[in-house]
């Protein structure tokens, strides 16, 4: 099992990593050593046996000042999450926009972030039908799933474990290869369109896009370019600059207009906004660095 602060992890979304701010409700970051004393996170992989369907348990802790509030962003991901909620469940289908939360007081959730198709074992409901929807575990695989309101995350994955076991679980040819496509997507650049991924699976677009909607729930297409928009958005955080027009053009927008639209639905800020805001960002950085390394040298001439 692992422990980490929290800073800027993404629990939901790929390898947890990009994605997770921390915002006082008055709109002012806290400095970053803030979100480490009051965020903790827990992961663990999963059993062998039921590694096929799941990428990782996680749990998420949260104990704020009286009267602070932080917010959590999630990026969109192409995957199913299934997480307490009172003692029950929900499950969280794919998110094809921003999410965000707002926290407060003292708190904790455990989930289950399984792999793209991984879900599609245990549900009786079309995939399709769970994008950018939060249902009870029981309406969608018909089985019910309580733990006791007091159970720590230990206890959590043990039962979660025992339910997903019930099911007998089979993964069939076509959910290892949705689970492949949607890897190869995020890896690899040169994947700019629908119809180059359908080429590296050597299949028609169309019997791509059956086999995401009825495995994964969103299509090729849009799997495509969340990669690269978010591909995008980590390069501009890094100091990049990026040719909108040219990367619109690339990935079969019809103008930057629309490549805009959907940078804003993933991230939450236009690409211009979060170039600035990333700027920022690392100036504060800069000057918190500068301050650190400064701090002994003054100190030592008093």
């Amino acid at each position: 099992m692992r422990r980490e602060a929290l800073s800027l992890l993404d629990v939901w979304g790929e390898g947890f990593r990009v994605a997770r701010t921390f915002r006082r409700s008055a709109g002012c970051g806290p400095p970053a050593s803030e979100g480490f004393k009051h965020f903790s996170l827990e992961r663990e992989a999963p059993p062998d046996d039921l590694a096929a369907f799941v990428e990782g348990f996680w749990s998420v802790r949260w104990d704020l000042d009286a009267g602070a509030s932080f917010e959590q962003e999630i990026l969109p991901y192409p995957c199913v999450n299934l997480s307490t909620a009172a003692g029950g469940f929900e499950v969280h289908g794919p998110g094809t926009k921003r999410f965000a939360a707002l926290l407060t007081g003292c708190g904790y959730v455990c989930g289950t972030k399984f792999t793209p198709s991984g879900f599609f074992a245990f549900a009786q409901v079309p995939m399709q039908h769970l994008v950018d929807k939060v249902i009870s575990v029981e309406a969608v695989t018909g089985q019910s799933l309580r733990v006791r309101r007091d159970a720590d995350a230990a206890a959590v994955r043990v039962e979660v474990q025992t339910f997903l076991r019930s099911f007998a679980p089979v993964r069939t040819a076509d959910m290892a290869l949705a689970d492949r496509l949607v890897r190869l997507a995020q890896e690899d650049r040169s994947i700019a369109r629908a119809e180059d991924l359908a080429r590296a699976a050597a299949a028609s677009v169309r019997s791509l896009h059956r086999l995401f909607e009825r495995h994964v729930g969103v299509g090729p297409k849009w799997v495509v370019r969340r990669s690269r928009v978010q591909e995008a958005a980590e390069r501009m955080a890094r100091g990049e600059k990026i040719d909108l027009a040219a990367m619109a053009q690339e990935l079969g927008y019809h103008d930057q207009a629309h490549l805009t639209h959907d940078f804003r639905a993933q991230v939450g800020f236009t690409p211009a906004a979060y170039a600035r805001r990333c700027a920022a960002a690392q100036r504060r950085r800069n000057v918190l660095e500068h301050a650190d390394v400064t701090a002994p040298a003054r100190a030592n001439r008093t």
